[in-house]
């Protein structure tokens, strides 16, 4: 039966270090300001929590537990009914048992306490009492008791019933009406990773104390002084996908990947575009298509940076692929908001070029982009804890002065051809600039909402359950939202300006008045022109012999009144010039007429 336990022990050993590299890793020891490692875990049947301990590093005894957050009202005992300043008792101590407290059978275990009668096996809470480096008294046999002068009294045929025997992990096959994970009755001696079966999604805890138990029972020398136990290990969480990312950030993953396809189906119909109005295609959009293309890269360069950590870890290629990864963000955000920039300067749609000043464009884009890889790279290696607040704001000032100028200008920009575009009555380039204004106006105020939602959420980050209750959605607030929201915001500006057949039309032509108020923009010299180019045989400006036609009372689009007349003199001197031309043409009627009966007579006659 003892071998058959130790072959089952190696293989319970040797399948726990095959999935050391496939879950999330934690480290510990006794050195550690808290006792207590938690991460999510995204169950299944096949998820588990590992504890290893080093046994060339460790000794001594240890309290242990493991639980899911829901649990933690009973981890615990109230230390005082009058006090409440006093904080809980959380290790059964000799202290403890002759406070009430908890029982002797519990000595160096974690406190179960329940006021509604809840019992252990109904939770998800085990504990024990592990002793480290016990491997040496098991390889020689010694039972690992104190020998007696007087003879040792004789073990019992089963090595696991004996009361004075640390008992050693013992795995049997469980019956369905067995509790998933019992908490043993006895101190463990730890030989193999002690494993906790996960079946339920939740925020699972793992809390390791050393504890110094003295048996009342058994003899001390008075030279006899108790040593404080030490111990190093890791806490492997598995999770239902295999890799080393926590469960909180592997999310990730998915999410990348899934905008890494909608950036490459965007982009696609964005390239079909583009090639089907290749010849009327305008500077704008040629900015535009070398922005779609760099986000198809950050995209999938996010989801390979993710990947990697999830299958390698933590290592220096992963810091240098977090590098990348900073700098591909920072030339996503510079480009950004260099395009929206010469949006707003309205070029190819306002202006052809926009001159000397799109220098300036592409230097401040270029500084935005420098003094945002040097922020990356600071929040990256520098820590924060230790770093002074002037070495901060050298990283954080500069990408802010930045940033503020490409706002400002950006608004200010807008503004000023909006107002350009109405006074010229050009309703049709206003109504796209109009639109990308509400586009800017919907995308700050999703920000404010969800900047409200954000800082709501992280105002609880020092609660006890902040963790526990927001590790589902953490990714979301930190990343998921904002990238969908650059994808509406970025894609709703490009269907705006977007390739098409009228590009060049609409880049070089004016809209003309459609409405009778809009005509007094058009003076009489350039009516007249249009007048002329049009009806240049049928219109004669001076001494005309066919009298020009009247126009309709609502096709009058100027009334020419007499301003011009500077006294009556002149008034009178314009009617007798009004009235002779009329006489004249009356006569030329007549004497064209008279002309035209007399040839019909005389055509007759010869008839």
């Amino acid at each position: 039966m003892r071998q058959n336990s130790k072959l089952q022990a190696i293989a319970l050993g040797v399948l726990s270090a095959c999935s050391l590299a496939a879950g999330y890793e934690v480290q510990f020891s006794d050195s550690d300001y808290s006792r207590q490692i938690c991460s999510g875990m995204w169950a299944s049947q096949s998820t588990f929590i590992n504890v290893t301990f080093d046994e060339s590093s460790s000794q001594g005894q240890v309290a242990m537990v493991v639980y899911e957050w829901n649990d933690v009202k009973y981890l615990g005992a109230t230390t005082s009914m009058t006090d409440d300043s006093l904080p809980k008792t959380y290790v059964c101590t000799t202290d403890a048992v002759r406070a009430g407290l908890c029982a002797y059978d519990n000595v160096g275990k974690f406190i179960f306490s329940s006021d509604d009668g809840t019992t252990s096996n109904q939770t998800t809470f085990w504990t024990a009492s592990v002793t480290l480096n016990q491997t040496s008294d098991a390889s020689s046999g010694s039972p690992g008791l104190w020998e007696s002068p007087e003879g040792n009294p004789t073990l019992p045929a089963d090595n696991y019933t004996s009361p004075w025997r640390s008992r050693e992990l013992h795995y049997s096959p469980r019956q369905s009406s067995d509790p998933l994970n019992p908490s043993p009755y006895e101190t463990v001696a730890y030989t193999q990773p002690i494993q906790y079966q996960v079946r339920k999604k939740g925020y699972y805890c793992v809390a390791i104390v050393p504890v110094t138990v003295l048996n009342p029972t058994a003899r001390q020398a008075p030279t006899d002084v108790p040593s404080h136990p030490t111990y190093n290990g890791v806490v492997l969480f598995r999770n239902t996908f295999d890799g080393q990312l926590p469960a909180t950030d592997y999310p990730k993953v998915n999410f990348y990947l899934a905008m890494f396809f909608v950036y490459v189906i965007a982009g696609s119909v964005w390239a079909w575009l583009c090639y089907k109005h290749v010849t009327e295609l305008l500077p704008i959009q040629y900015y535009l298509s070398s922005l779609v293309a760099f986000l198809v890269i950050e995209m999938v360069a996010n989801w390979v940076y993710y990947r990697y950590l999830n299958a390698h870890g933590k290592t220096a290629a992963s810091v240098v692929f977090l590098f990348v990864v900073a700098i591909l963000d920072a030339g996503r955000n510079a480009l950004s908001f260099f395009m929206l920039l010469v949006v707003s300067l309205g070029l190819s749609v306002v202006c052809e070029s926009l001159g000397r000043t799109m220098l300036k464009c592409q230097i401040l884009a270029g500084l935005h982009f420098v003094f945002g890889v040097l922020y990356a790279v600071g929040i990256v290696e520098l820590e924060l804890e230790s770093t002074s607040a002037l070495v901060l704001l050298m990283f954080v000032i500069p990408l802010a002065f930045t940033l503020s100028g490409f706002l400002m200008w950006i608004l200010y920009s807008l503004n000023g051809t909006m107002m350009q575009l109405t006074v010229r009555k050009q309703r049709y380039k206003l109504r796209m600039f109009k639109r990308l204004y509400y586009i800017l106006l919907g995308t700050v105020a999703i920000i404010a909402v969800f900047f409200v939602i954000s800082s709501v959420s992280f105002s609880d980050r020092l609660a006890e359950d902040y963790a526990a209750k927001s590790w589902k959605i953490r990714w979301w607030l930190l990343d998921g939202y904002l990238a969908l929201l650059y994808f509406f915001s970025f894609w709703s500006i490009a269907y705006l300006w977007r390739p098409s057949e009228n590009n060049r039309r609409l880049a070089m032509s004016d809209e003309i008045a459609q409405e009778d108020e809009d005509a007094e923009d058009y003076d009489l010299e350039t009516l007249q022109q249009r007048t002329i180019a049009r009806e240049d045989d049928e219109i004669t400006l001076v001494n005309s012999r066919r009298e020009p036609e009247a126009l309709a009372e609502d096709h009058v689009v100027f009334e020419i009144g007499d301003e011009d007349i500077g006294s009556d003199d002149e008034g009178e001197t314009a009617a007798k010039k009004r009235r002779g031309g009329e006489r004249r043409a009356s006569s030329d009627k007549q004497d064209g007429a008279d002309e035209e009966r007399q040839g019909l007579i005389h055509r007759d006659r010869n008839e």
